[in-house]
């Protein structure tokens, strides 16, 4: 039986500003599509491979990482993310990261898409921070007014504006980096959306005993918080940059991934602390385990959501400002991107 025509590929390029365009100000909408990927990845409707590290002899605090994934369900794309994290462009005025994202057509492999992906997967990590804040509060009955953040980049900024997009209010804003030029600036930028007391404190001692939620982006490569005395308070810890906890930390707490295997690997805290004793005893579950209320995390010690950060989140969410600018007749296509569509020419 012949098997009828496939439609022509076209291929589209998706900028930055359009991806702007389609987020801003739809952080409920983004965060919602981020929990649905979860769903989807703990009812085994994905596949998640290993993220791969492209390292550099010459530049060890730099890498570019490949995320690939598929998603089933109503997403139904392949794809793969390719991130760059190079620290030292900071100092010259650029991000740290910049990152592309390629969606390819579920039926026929095809690349459809490539979209600027560094909006994407900052929204993506803040939308699953946010999720992840709401759901460990919920357990504990109440949203903390005293949040902090230690690490100021774009990170933080999207964890914020998500915070607040989904619904939070804080009564004290702390903010810690090593820079003290970038610790101002971002307490400048919260005291433009926020009317709480903001607090620019010398050290990560000051801020974490002062914050209920308490907010890690930074870009710390082995961990440099060692103190459990400074977590006494119990607050909930958002720790995005996996890496700033010691095991001794870790091992005080409640700790919640996104998927206990990828979390342990690449030196994370919880990777440092499963070398350290043998096993992963240590680990409550996962964010859905606590959203289906399978995992406790009571206030009787610090709640740490430590997320690797999942491939299938970038596709969802790619996926879904693929559909709407196409909804929107907004798509750029490149004519004639593929050419050799006929098996002899």
């Amino acid at each position: 039986m012949n098997q009828p025509p496939l439609p022509a590929p076209s291929f589209s390029v998706i900028t930055g500003a359009q991806v702007h365009r389609v987020i801003s100000g739809h952080e409920g909408e983004v965060t919602r599509i981020i929990e649905d990927a979860y769903r989807l990845h703990d009812a085994g409707r994905t596949v998640n491979p290993d993220s791969y590290f492209l390292t550099f002899p010459e530049r060890p605090s730099s890498r570019i990482i490949a995320l690939p994934a598929s998603v089933q369900g109503t997403v139904d794309v392949h794809g793969i993310k390719w991130i760059s994290s190079f620290p030292e462009n900071v100092a010259g005025g650029l991000p740290r990261a910049s990152a592309v994202l390629i969606l390819n057509d579920a039926r026929t492999g095809y690349p459809f898409a490539c979209i600027e992906s560094s909006l994407l997967s900052a929204a993506r990590t803040a939308a699953s921070a946010a999720l992840a804040a709401s759901a460990l509060s919920a357990q504990r009955g109440g949203r903390p007014a005293r949040v902090g953040f230690i690490g100021t980049g774009l990170i933080a900024r999207f964890i914020h504006t998500y915070l607040a997009g989904t619904g939070w209010a804080f009564d004290a804003l702390g903010v810690h980096d090593l820079s003290a030029e970038h610790a101002e600036e971002f307490g400048n930028y919260l005291g433009r959306t926020e009317n709480g007391t903001i607090t620019i404190h010398e050290t990560a001692e000051e801020l974490i005993r002062s914050s209920d939620l308490v907010v890690f982006a930074t870009v710390a490569g082995q961990p440099h918080v060692t103190d459990p005395s400074w977590f006494r308070h119990n607050p909930i810890v958002l720790h995005i940059s996996l890496r700033d906890l010691s095991p001794e930390i870790v091992l005080a707490s409640h700790n919640v991934t996104d998927d206990i295997e990828h979390c342990m690997k690449a030196d994370t805290s919880l990777h440092l602390t499963e070398q350290r004793v043998g096993n992963r005893d240590f680990v409550t579950g996962t964010l859905v385990d606590v959203l289906e209320g399978r995992a406790a995390t009571p206030p009787d010690r610090p709640a740490v959501f430590s997320p690797f950060g999942l491939g299938v989140l970038d596709l969802t969410l790619a996926k879904y400002v693929h559909d709407q600018l196409a909804g929107d007749g907004a798509l750029h296509t490149v004519p004639d991107f593929f050419i050799e569509l006929k098996r002899y020419g």
